[in-house]
């Protein structure tokens, strides 16, 4: 198996070498893999002038598979858009079609603690976020800002954007989200607002006839702001999650921050024209780069979604799972989830304890 590895920014190269470090603890399991390192995001234009050089583009569409730290650098803000490092991922997403993401929020027992809910409420939490990538507006063609010619907002500015969406982008990734449920709890849930927009009109209709071909999934329909209440109020209520761009991009996040931290959920895009791509789905966090801090649980779950999803080895992403269960379970904290009575690790030692319960026999 071959794997782009593209470190980033931040906190990407601290968090992506344990995840490196899980794989080649892998090896004696009859996993053979290559790896092509390459970069992306502000060190890549520090060094290229450009976030995403064509041989990092090239390198990820050669791949297996890609696994991805994370991009951005607060230094670069000022750059014109298609200079920043954040178009890395961007620009990633379109040359490998990338059309759905799948985001894994899970809460161990012995972590329901950290939750800014009562433990009751999250305690054995696994929900899986499937949206969609390609469309909706943050990918409309019509954007903009202008000056108001007429009425009571005459002479003042205004930003514009354009929300759409087409069957077929709606229909495939609902297949992959009918897919999903069927591999875990056969219930399904759409997000949308199809009370006031035609894109979530169309996109309820179109996950209904998708929904045909899956009698076995129970699918049910609710709109995106009761979905965040809800979310809230009784997290347990949901199993798999289908929606849109700009809606699953708030709900992915909002999940993850029932864990208590954005280091613990993983996240893959499923591609149509190169490999997928995995990646911990948190930012760079700069203020403690290089300081051997950073929670790399994120990252090493995206390692076991890629052994899931491209590498045909569910029982080797099975086992990344369980020595993170592991680890955890044997008090092991980094400082944004240590707790008196837990032991305060660093981002190579967490690594070290998840390495030491792959191998045990």
């Amino acid at each position: 198996m071959k794997i782009a590895v593209i470190p980033g920014d931040g906190i990407g190269p601290e968090i992506l070498a344990q995840s490196m470090r899980v794989l080649e603890a892998l090896r004696p399991f009859d996993f053979a893999f290559v790896v092509d390192v390459v970069p992306a995001g502000a060190c890549a234009y520090e060094q290229f002038g450009t976030p995403l050089p064509d041989a990092t583009v090239r390198a990820a569409l050669g791949a297996d598979a890609v696994l991805f730290g994370c991009v951005g650098d607060i230094r670069y803000d000022s750059l014109d858009r298609e200079l920043r490092p954040e178009q890395a991922i961007l620009g990633l997403r379109e040359r490998l079609g990338l059309y759905a993401s799948l985001r894994q929020v899970q809460i161990n027992d012995s972590l329901a603690h950290l939750s800014p809910l009562k433990p009751e409420l999250v305690s054995g939490l696994d929900i899986v976020i499937v949206h969609e990538l390609s469309g909706d507006v943050y990918m409309g063609a019509l954007r903009g800002q202008r000056v108001v010619t007429e009425g009571t907002w005459q002479g003042q500015r205004e930003g514009f954007d354009t929300m759409r969406y087409t069957e077929g982008e709606v229909r495939r990734v609902a297949r992959v989200a009918f897919e999903t449920a069927r591999t875990r709890n056969s219930r399904l849930c759409s997000v949308d607002k199809a009370n006031v927009l035609e894109t979530s009109k169309l996109w309820r209709r179109t996950v209904m006839e998708v929904g045909n071909d899956y009698p076995d999934v129970a699918l049910t329909h609710m709109y995106a702001d009761t979905a965040g209440m809800e979310l809230i109020a009784q997290p347990k209520a949901f199993d798999t999650i289908v929606t849109g761009n700009l809606f699953g991009d708030v709900l992915a996040d909002a999940a993850s921050g029932l864990t208590g931290s954005v280091a613990l959920a993983a996240s893959v895009m499923l591609g149509t024209i190169g490999p997928s791509l995995y990646e911990a789905g948190h930012g760079t966090a700069l203020d403690i780069a290089r300081k051997d801090v950073a929670n790399p649980i994120a990252s090493i779950r995206a390692a076991a979604l890629l052994l899931r999803h491209s590498g045909g080895r569910p029982d080797l992403a099975d086992r990344i799972e369980g020595a993170v269960r592991k680890a955890l379970k044997r008090g092991f904290r980094t400082a944004d989830i240590h707790r008196p009575g837990t032991t305060l690790v660093s981002t190579q030692q967490m690594g070290d304890e998840i390495v030491r319960a792959i191998t045990e026999p």
